[in-house]
């Protein structure tokens, strides 16, 4: 799907201007102007009605009018992201095209040895729009009321204690291996394809926990039909202030998921800086933040730059590839 201004066709007229090809101060004013009139590209590395699609429809509106150009969303689902991330880090670097996708991209270095891109090589960060954390949950009957007796009966049971996760070598996955290398036992992973199907299961106590996305499970847990132990991330969720953190109940781990942006490596220094900044102005206006809490997510206290998002992005493979090669996670 090309969305580009006939960039093949520009070039040449530019390089018979100028006698030579598109400049990055060229490609930017192109961004700025409407002129070609057609849409930029936000692919989303996720299914259409997820909460990764969701922001993107609730961001690019607002988007559109900072950055001059229709946005279309392209939704790119499968193999945790890697197939939209994939599209993109092929993609030409010219800004016309930019993903939106979640924190299982940065686990994707450390558990699969055959990856057909490098998400630190071929990509670059453009802005962190919000972080999704995870919650641990119980069914209501359940004798565990926090992550202490977890760790308890982790401790005395080892793998006769079973955690659902939404897939191997998925942040949940991998959570629950931090969990047990805190308890020096490890638990049985029992991996879902949704975090809606792994339900029944832990309801029926068929699962001892579950570690699933606060913006599926949220609604269960306010209705009563789990309960939850702890949420992960470095702070409180504004719609659970009462639930401790995952740090605060005795494991000392704050990485957590989140919707962030990427554009295809080498893409000009200024396009990067108008996408943040129309990413960042986006997820700014009271009503995306309200609706962003809502789903369950937390918008940034404070916005990262290009070069804090990169940062950040490259710690969180850090420490997610530490949990991995600790808990010998791989996937083919």
């Amino acid at each position: 799907m090309t969305m580009g201004a006939g960039p093949g066709r520009r070039n040449l007229l530019l390089a018979g201007l100028t006698g030579a090809l598109v400049t990055p101060a060229l490609v930017t004013a192109s961004l700025a102007q409407p002129a070609a009139g057609r849409p930029l590209r936000l692919l989303v590395a996720a299914s259409p009605g997820s909460g990764g699609d969701i922001v993107a429809r609730l961001v690019a509106e607002p988007m559109q009018a900072t950055l001059g150009r229709p946005i279309v969303i392209d939704n790119r689902p499968g193999a945790s992201g890697n197939l939209g991330a994939e599209v993109v880090a092929r993609a030409a670097p010219d800004g016309e095209t930019v993903l939106l996708t979640a924190g299982a991209i940065a686990i994707a270095p450390s558990v699969n040895k055959h990856l057909s891109y490098s998400p630190l090589e071929d990509l670059t960060g453009v802005a962190l729009l919000a972080m999704v954390p995870l919650l641990i949950v119980v069914r209501p009957e359940s004798p565990l009321r926090s992550i202490a007796d977890l760790l308890a009966l982790v401790r005395q049971k080892g793998d006769g204690v079973s955690y659902g996760s939404f897939g191997i070598a998925s942040p949940p996955h991998l959570v629950g291996a931090r969990i047990g290398q805190d308890a020096g036992r490890q638990m049985t992973h029992v991996p879902y394809r949704l975090s809606s199907t792994a339900l029944p299961d832990i309801l029926s106590g068929a699962l001892d926990i579950a570690i699933l996305d606060a913006v599926a499970m949220s609604p269960q847990v306010r209705e009563g039909r789990l309960r939850a132990l702890a949420i992960t991330g470095a702070r409180r969720s504004p719609a659970f202030p009462d639930l401790p953190t995952l740090s605060e109940g005795g494991v000392a781990f704050d990485t957590v998921g989140w919707h962030g942006a990427f554009a295809p490596a080498r893409t000009p220094a200024e396009l990067v800086a108008r996408w943040n900044d129309a990413f960042v102005k986006a997820v700014a206006l009271p009503r995306v933040r309200e609706a962003i809490i809502a789903g369950g997510s937390l918008p940034l206290d404070q916005p990262l730059d290009a070069a804090g998002w990169n940062a950040r992005f490259r710690a969180d493979v850090a420490a997610w590839g530490a949990v991995a090669r600790a808990a010998k996670i791989e996937v083919d």
